[in-house]
């Protein structure tokens, strides 16, 4: 089922020069368009196309598109082009609903930024510790994206000063009211300049974001893609089950399937538990994913299952929100949710770009009014099937691909990349191909490495050295 790694954010066949979703039809200087063509951003996507004419105009403005639609660029380039760089104060602030779409966002910015040199983004997060915010704060910087709550704790300190703020940016502004940010964002609204951009991105329109528009935005213009994806990419199963059959035919599924790599959700923490605890005696490799986990178990839980090192993350929908993983096979709907553009949402995780991907999901006798409004939504019939039908392809376990390595030290310590590609490479002898992702971060790098070479590689790095200097590296 595996197929090559797609970005979400643009296609990458050429365009003809008269293409209306050309980049070059946008007025950005030729750095900017040559680093997007470096990075593959040949063409825009819908949301692109609609929003950034408008952004890069200067209007406030509302985006309504779905999840994976190459938002981060929709909003990363206005804000960019909005930017002094030669003046170092905080001119642009990202308001994101959770650290990890924090950290994405940042990351993406980073690579639009390439253009310009010196560009300095900060990540202001909850879940760390401040006195190292506290400390890059006074060194300065151009961009700032964080989550509600630790950015008005930087506030409430005088730490983060917005004077010369001249672009706010909402992403995933209907989860943050979802998470109950609504009084916290507000906050920080009245704390920006009055004369400024504000650009909201949400997957979903409820009431709140009306509310929020009214009262801080000025005469916003509205971009409204509310296109599906396509039925040939996620092909979608429902299968009766009583309650006592829910968990077990999870398994079932996971065992006649086989996807390398799956995101189920369950409606409560507890209910997350619970399948993980029945996959891990069944010998697949599952984590949970909710909001009981701190944030170092959180990290720890997302940098595996990026990584291939987990084939099942067991997710509540508040945990799983703004998560980006490339190719995700399959997607387990073990409740079915009582909000139908949840549905929608949770499927579209699969199937993203040209990849091709699965929606199980598994409804009782009372979740059939729920189902019925998801037919009536997507306006077509469930396709049901039996759980009879379901049979294991092999008598092998299910185990992850690949292994997650933790090296203890990270850019605190100047470590790079490159630094671990070439101790495992160059001093330890592997290949290339072995070596997965590595990430990273404060304090601790994580690296995939294929699981024949795992045990070799944990000795050789704990014996070896990475950047001149001795580590301590476990396996997760």
């Amino acid at each position: 089922m595996t197929t090559p790694a797609r970005s979400p954010e643009a296609t990458t066949a050429a365009p003809p020069a008269n293409d209306p979703a050309s980049f070059s039809r946008l007025p950005l200087s030729p750095a900017v368009l040559a680093n997007l063509q470096q990075l593959g951003y040949e063409r825009m996507t819908p949301i692109q196309a609609a929003s950034l004419p408008l952004a890069l105009a200067g209007a406030d403005l509302i985006a309504q598109a779905k999840t994976g639609s190459g938002k981060t660029a929709a909003f990363g380039l206005p804000l960019l082009a909005n930017l002094n760089p030669r003046r170092f104060a905080v001119q642009a602030l990202v308001l994101c609903p959770t650290r990890e779409l924090a950290d994405q966002v940042t990351q993406e910015i980073r690579r639009l930024a390439r253009a310009e040199d010196n560009i300095k983004i900060l990540t202001l997060c909850g879940g760390a510790t401040m006195r190292p915010q506290l400390a890059s704060l006074e060194h300065g910087a151009h961009i700032v994206v964080g989550t509600p709550g630790r950015i008005l704790d930087h506030l409430s300190r005088d730490s983060l000063k917005l004077d010369a703020l001249n672009t706010l940016v909402l992403d995933e502004a209907d989860r943050m009211l979802d998470m109950g940010f609504a009084e916290d964002i507000a906050t920080v609204l009245k704390a920006c300049p009055k004369q400024r951009q504000t650009l909201l991105f949400s997957a979903t329109y409820p009431e709140g974001i009306a509310t929020l528009a009214k009262k801080f935005m000025r005469d916003p213009k509205e971009v409204k893609l509310t296109e599906r994806h396509a039925a040939s990419k996620i092909r979608q199963r429902f299968y009766e089950v009583t309650e006592s059959q829910r968990l077990h035919a999870v398994g079932l599924l996971l065992n006649h399937f086989r996807p390398v790599s799956t995101l189920a959700f369950c409606n409560t923490k507890q209910q997350c538990r619970d399948l993980v605890a029945v996959l891990q005696a069944q010998g697949i490799a599952a984590l949970e994913l909710h909001g009981d986990l701190d944030q170092r178990e959180r990290d720890q839980v997302l940098v595996q299952f990026a990584n291939r090192s987990c084939s099942v993350l067991v997710a509540t929908d508040v945990a799983a929100r703004g998560l980006d993983i490339a190719q995700l096979e399959a997607v387990v709907n073990v409740d079915i949710t009582p909000d139908i553009e949840v549905h929608t949402h949770r499927i579209g995780r699969t199937g993203r770009g040209d990849e091709q991907g699965w929606a199980f999901s598994l409804a009782s006798v009372d979740d059939m009014g729920r189902v019925g409004r998801i037919d009536e939504m997507q306006g077509t019939a469930s396709q049901w099937h039996p759980l009879s039908e379901l049979t294991p392809q092999s008598d092998e376990p299910m185990k992850a691909p690949m292994v997650t390595l933790q090296i203890l030290g990270g850019r605190k310590e100047k470590i790079r990349p490159g630094d671990v590609l070439g101790a495992l490479t160059k001093e330890l002898g592997f290949d290339a191909a072995q070596i997965g992702k590595i990430s990273v971060n404060e304090f601790s790098t994580y690296v995939a490495v294929d699981r024949s070479i795992a045990r070799d590689a944990l000795r050789g790095l704990n014996a070896g050295k990475v950047k001149g200097r001795s580590v301590k590296v476990r396996s997760l």
